[in-house]
C-alpha cells in the first residue's frame, strides 16, 4: 500500500496531467490538475495550501459539506443541511427550522442529536490489495471477497478507536482504482446560528435552481471535544469583502454521485427502471405530505423537513430525466461507448483481457429489471415506513443484531465495527417522535407496497394479514416503545438475545421482514450489482489503457476540489450578471410567501448597505452533496458558501457544460453584514472576522 498526506504531495501533484475540458472536474485532493491551473490561471497550489484546504473542509455524514471557519471549531454549512438538527431540537411550540436560532453566548449552543462531521486526515491507495482479493471472482464470491478486504483495511485504519476515526474504502473510476479515506470524527456538534427559513430559502420553489437569487442559506455549528470547543488551527479565514467578477475560485466539498463515466446501457436502465418510477413515487408522497401539512401549524412542522427534501429531489430528477432524454446527449454517450468497444475488439490481446463487458452489463440490467420491484419495496427502503423514525430504528436494531453476530468481514458495511459509532449515535439520539405523522407515513408506504407488488403477493399477505395498511399502522405506532431512546439503547446493547425476546410490535414486524429482505438483497447483489461492478471495472481499465488516468473520477461523496471563476452567463441572448445585492432582495420582496421577508430583515433595512453583494455565481463544477461547501480564493480564504446550482446544472450528474452550468453561493460580505446588523450577534461576527472566539 502507498500512503501519503497532503504535506508530502508536491512531487505527485506537479506530475498530474489535465484531461478535462474547460474548468470541468471534481478532483480528488491527491490528484489535482496543477499544470492546468498554472496554464489557465497562473496559480500553483502549494502543499501548505492543499493541507489547509483538506483540514478545513468537512463532510456532514448525512449528506452535505461544510468547513471550519475559526480556530475554535466554528463550522459553516447551509441552513438546509441543518434542517434535521433544527427540527429535532424544536420541541413544544418551538420551530427553529422556520424561525431560526441565535446563540448569544457559548452556553446557549445546544447539541444536535444526530450530526456527525468528518475531517479528512489521509488517503491511501489500496488498489493492489482490493484487486488481489477479488481477482478471478464473480457474483457472491466477489462481494464476499471485497467485503472481507474492506473490513480488514478499515479495521486496521481505525486502530481500535472508531470513536475518533472513520475509515472508508472508496471505489474510484468505477473500480479502476480503490482508496482508503481516513477521517477524524466529530459527534459533539452544537448549533450556533440559523436564520429564518423565509430568508434561507427566499423565493422558495420558484427560485430554486435559478438565478438571480437572494438567499441567506447558512447555518453555523460548533464542533466540541471533551465538552469544550474543538481546537481547529487549520481553518478558512473569512474574506469579509467577498470575491470580484472574474476572480479564480475553488470549491472544496463532497459531491455525492455522478455518472459521467457510466456507459449508456446503465444510464438507460437507470432512467427507465429507477428514475421514472421514483419520480412518480415521490410525487405521490409529496401530495400526502402537502395534505398533511394543511391540517395545522403542528402538522406543517412535523412534515417540513421531509417535504423540503422531496420538493428539491423532484426538481433535480426532472433535470436528470431531461438530460437522459436528450438525443444529442444519448448519441454522444453511444458514440463514446462504441469507440472504446471498437478499440478493445481491434486487438486479440485486448479482447482476451477485457472481454465484452457491455454484453455483461446488458445481461445484468435485464436481470435488474426483473428483480427491481421486489428489491426496492422490500429490501431497498421504499416498502415500509418511508419517512418514519420508528420503523427505521426497528429495522436498524433487528438488522444490527443479526449483522453484529457475524464476523466483521461478512457484515454489511454500515455495521462493521469501524462504522458502528454513527449507528449508535443515531439510535441514542433524543429526538421528538410524532405519532400521527408516523401513522400516516407507515400507512401510505404499506399501501404503495401493496399497489406495486399486488394484493396477492405472498409477502404482502404475510405482512398485512387481514388488516388494512391504516389498521396495521395504527396498531404498530400505538404499541411500540421505540420512541424512548433508553429502550432503543437497551435493545442495541442486548444484541440478538434482546431482539428475539422483545414483544414490541415494531420490532416484531422488522423481525418478520428482515430475513426476506436479506434474501432479496443478496440475490440483487449477486445477480445485478456484482456483475455490473465487474463489467464497470473492465471498462474503466480499458479506458485507462487507452487514455491514461489523466482525468477525475466520478463523484463518490468524498472530498473533491473544483476550480473556476466568478462569471455570469447568457440566457436567451441576455447577459445574466454574476452578483445580486441587498437592494435587489428588498425589491424582490412582495410581502407574500415565498417572497416574504422575515421581520428581522424588515426592521434592519435602514441599517444595511444596499450595495452589499448577497449571492453570486461561478462556473465551478458542483453537484448535490456540495451543499455547504466553501468557496475559496487563491489565498485560501472563504469568499462564499455554495447552496445551489442553476437550472442548467441539473444535468451535471451526467455531463458538464461550462458555458451555462453555474454554482450559486452566498457572499461572505452578506454573511458578516447580516450576522452583525440583522441578527445583532457581535460575538459571532467578530469570530468570523478574526477567526477566534
Amino acid at each position: 500500500m502507498k500512503r501519503w498526506t497532503m504535506a508530502s504531495l508536491a512531487g505527485l501533484l506537479l506530475g498530474a496531467s489535465a484531461g478535462a475540458a474547460a474548468d470541468e472536474g471534481m478532483w480528488t485532493l491527491d490528484h489535482l490538475p496543477v499544470q492546468q491551473l498554472q496554464q489557465r490561471y497562473g496559480f500553483t497550489p502549494s502543499p501548505q495550501w492543499i493541507d489547509l484546504v483538506q483540514h478545513a473542509a468537512l463532510r456532514l455524514a448525512e449528506g452535505c459539506s461544510g468547513s471550519f471557519v475559526s480556530a475554535d471549531g466554528l463550522v459553516m454549512t447551509n441552513h438546509h443541511c441543518a434542517n434535521t438538527c433544527l427540527s429535532q431540537l424544536s420541541r413544544g411550540g418551538q420551530n427553529y427550522m422556520a424561525d431560526g436560532y441565535l446563540a448569544r453566548k457559548q452556553e446557549d449552543e445546544p447539541k444536535c442529536p444526530d450530526v456527525e462531521l468528518n475531517q479528512l486526515d489521509s488517503i491511501t491507495d489500496v488498489t493492489a490489495r482490493v484487486n488481489a482479493a477479488t481477482a478471478g471472482r464473480s457474483g457472491a464470491e466477489r462481494i464476499k471477497a471485497e467485503r472481507a478486504v474492506s473490513s480488514q483495511l478499515e479495521q486496521s485504519c481505525v486502530g481500535g478507536d472508531a470513536r475518533t476515526w472513520r475509515c472508508d474504502v472508496v471505489t474510484l473510476y468505477h473500480g479502476g482504482r480503490y482508496a482508503l479515506y481516513k477521517y477524524r470524527r466529530y459527534q459533539d456538534v452544537r448549533l450556533v446560528f440559523a436564520p429564518e427559513q423565509s430568508i434561507a430559502f427566499f423565493g422558495g420553489d420558484p427560485d430554486n435552481f435559478n438565478f438571480p437569487r437572494y438567499d441567506l442559506d447558512v447555518t453555523f455549528f460548533r464542533a466540541y471535544q471533551d465538552g469544550k470547543p474543538a481546537r481547529t488551527p487549520q481553518f478558512l479565514k473569512f474574506n469579509t469583502q467577498g470575491p470580484k467578477a472574474g476572480d479564480l475560485t475553488f470549491v472544496v466539498g463532497n459531491p455525492g454521485s455522478t455518472q459521467r463515466e457510466t456507459p449508456w446501457t446503465q444510464l438507460a436502465a437507470m432512467r427507465d427502471g429507477s428514475l421514472i418510477p421514483t419520480y412518480g413515487y415521490l410525487s405521490d408522497l409529496r401530495g400526502v405530505l402537502w395534505q398533511y401539512s394543511r391540517a395545522g401549524a403542528q402538522q406543517a412542522k412535523e412534515a417540513q423537513d421531509l417535504l423540503f427534501g422531496i420538493d428539491n429531489s423532484l426538481k433535480v430528477y426532472k433535470g436528470w430525466l431531461q438530460t437522459l432524454a436528450d438525443e444529442d446527449f444519448i448519441r454522444r454517450k453511444q458514440k463514446d461507448d462504441a469507440a472504446l468497444r471498437d478499440w478493445i475488439a481491434a486487438d486479440p490481446a485486448r479482447r482476451a483481457k477485457y472481454g465484452d463487458p457491455w454484453a455483461e452489463l446488458e445481461q445484468a440490467q435485464r436481470r435488474g429489471k426483473e428483480l427491481r420491484d421486489r428489491y426496492t419495496m422490500i429490501a431497498g427502503g421504499r416498502g415500509f415506513g418511508v419517512g418514519t423514525q420508528l420503523f427505521a430504528d426497528a429495522l436498524t436494531l433487528v438488522r444490527g443484531a443479526d449483522q453484529r453476530a457475524k464476523p466483521d468481514a461478512e457484515r454489511l458495511p454500515t455495521f462493521r465495527e469501524a462504522n458502528l459509532p454513527a449507528v449508535e449515535q443515531s439510535l441514542e439520539a433524543n429526538v421528538p417522535v410524532y405519532p400521527a405523522f408516523e401513522r400516516t407515513m407507515m400507512a401510505w408506504s404499506m399501501e404503495k407496497m401493496r399497489q406495486i407488488l399486488g394484493a396477492d403477493d405472498p409477502f404482502v399477505r404475510e405482512t398485512l394479514g387481514r388488516q388494512s395498511p391504516d389498521q396495521l399502522a395504527q396498531q404498530l405506532v400505538a404499541g411500540t416503545r421505540l420512541a424512548d431512546p433508553a429502550v432503543r439503547k437497551r435493545l442495541w446493547d442486548g444484541g440478538a438475545k434482546a431482539i428475539a425476546a422483545s414483544d414490541d410490535p415494531m420490532i416484531a414486524l422488522a423481525r418478520r421482514i428482515e430475513p426476506v429482505a436479506t434474501r432479496i438483497r443478496k440475490q440483487y447483489e449477486d445477480e445485478v450489482e456484482a456483475p455490473t461492478k465487474k463489467a464497470g471495472e473492465a471498462i474503466a481499465q480499458a479506458r485507462f489503457a487507452r487514455d491514461g488516468a489523466s482525468s477525475y473520477p466520478d463523484a463518490t461523496f468524498t472530498p473533491r476540489l473544483s476550480y473556476g471563476k466568478v462569471a455570469g452567463w447568457k440566457e436567451k441572448g441576455e447577459d445574466v450578471p454574476p452578483f445580486t445585492d441587498f437592494a435587489g432582495l428588498y425589491r424582490r420582496a412582495t410581502g407574500a410567501d415565498p417572497f416574504k421577508l422575515p421581520e428581522s430583515w424588515l426592521a434592519a433595512k435602514d441599517a444595511l448597505d444596499p450595495s452589499t453583494p448577497m449571492n453570486f455565481v461561478t462556473d465551478n463544477d458542483i453537484i448535490g452533496g456540495n451543499s455547504g461547501s466553501p468557496v475559496i480564493d487563491r489565498e485560501g480564504r472563504a469568499v462564499g458558501l455554495i447552496f445551489d446550482g442553476n437550472i442548467h446544472s441539473l444535468g451535471g450528474n451526467f455531463v458538464f457544460d461550462g458555458s451555462v452550468n453555474r454554482a450559486v453561493a452566498v457572499d461572505t460580505a452578506a454573511l458578516v453584514e447580516a450576522v452583525r446588523k440583522v441578527y445583532k450577534l457581535p460575538r459571532l461576527a467578530d469570530e468570523l472576522a478574526s477567526g477566534h472566539l
